[in-house]
């Protein structure tokens, strides 16, 4: 049971990395040092002083760069490999009692991939952000990408199965709303009756 929920919670965290990349990092730097997370061997170095003060001013930047238009856009697309990263190493950091080899293939797999995920949903609604906004709502995006990734961080800590639950509805919600969108045809000129 140990071994899911160790999962479950680098899966949440990698998630969360695909909002910011460096947020879930700093929560588990913060978590670690107070002692509500425990780090796999090798990993002990997020736990750190160095650490947390290297997370505290990345994430600090990465924050502020949002907010900056035309850094706003370098960042994006930045963010997809180094979330990917991210994500892997999350996980990676959190799951226990497994051979390195499975370790490291859950950890590229699903932490990568969650990450992956998020970020390209957030990618493409930035991209339609940008388009109906002519770039005047990506501030308004980037807190609410800021809010989903402290959110999805801290309750992931407090609950890992929610980063995972979250993960699977947002998902489904997300696909499903991008088939809509594709799925619907431009209404043509009324059929005559008769």
């Amino acid at each position: 049971m140990e071994t899911v929920l160790c999962v479950c919670l680098g899966i949440g965290l990698s998630a969360a990395c695909g909002f910011r990349v460096f947020v879930p990092m700093l929560v588990m730097s913060i978590a670690a040092l107070s002692g509500h997370l425990n780090l796999s061997p090798g990993f002990a170095w997020i736990g750190t002083y160095p650490a947390l003060i290297t997370f505290s001013v990345a994430t600090v930047l990465e924050i502020g760069g949002y907010f900056v238009p035309w850094l706003d856009h370098l960042l994006d697309t930045m963010a997809t490999p180094a979330a990917i990263v991210a994500g892997t190493v999350a996980t990676a950091a959190i799951v226990t009692n497994m051979s390195p080899m499975m370790k490291w293939t859950l950890a590229i797999i699903a932490g990568g991939g969650a990450a992956g995920i998020v970020q390209g949903a957030t990618v493409v609604a930035r991209g339609i952000s940008t388009g109906t906004t002519g770039g005047l709502g990506n501030p308004l995006f980037a807190t609410i990408e800021l809010g989903g990734s402290v959110f999805m961080s801290v309750m992931t800590i407090l609950v890992p199965v929610f980063g995972v639950v979250l993960l699977a509805v947002g998902a489904f919600a997300f696909f499903r709303l991008f088939r809509r969108k594709l799925g619907r045809k431009p209404a043509g000129p009324p059929v005559p009756v008769g």
